[in-house]
């Protein structure tokens, strides 16, 4: 506040808070978070895994296939028949060259099936392929 030269009567100054670089700093940092998040990509279905004590968390998973108790392959929420999982996994692999395939099958599933798919994805060229399990307890 100042005083008057005269007396004292104090001259009001009205300050006001300027809110406009906070919320450039606010939506700078919201586009920073979207473009650098990594979005989970679920298989489509619950399976019951069989349980594994030396199972290793996999943080970076990239293409998850899941195979159900019936033997169906599920992968981005998608139902495939067996003859197009290669397909499936080399269109997967072109969006992303660096993807890896975590194969979540249930424990009533046939090895056959899990063998197609482990297959397939070789002959994808994906060179990381792993088979997913529970660590127990």
């Amino acid at each position: 506040m100042r005083r008057s030269v005269l007396g004292s009567h104090p001259e009001e100054e009205e300050t006001e808070i300027n809110l406009t670089p906070m919320l450039d700093v606010v939506f700078i940092m919201l586009i920073f978070f979207i473009v650098t998040a990594s979005f989970i990509k679920e298989a489509g279905i619950d399976v019951r895994r069989p349980v594994a004590p030396e199972a290793i968390a996999k943080p970076k998973a990239n293409i998850l296939v899941a195979i159900s108790a019936n033997n169906e392959i599920w992968i981005d929420r998608k139902n495939i028949d067996p003859r197009a999982v290669q397909a499936a996994f080399e269109r997967l692999l072109a969006e992303n060259p660096e993807g890896s395939v975590v194969i979540q099958a249930d424990k009533d599933a046939y090895t056959e099936t899990v063998v197609i798919v482990a297959d397939a994805a070789r002959q994808a060229k994906i060179s990381r392929v792993s088979i997913s399990g529970d660590k127990g307890d």
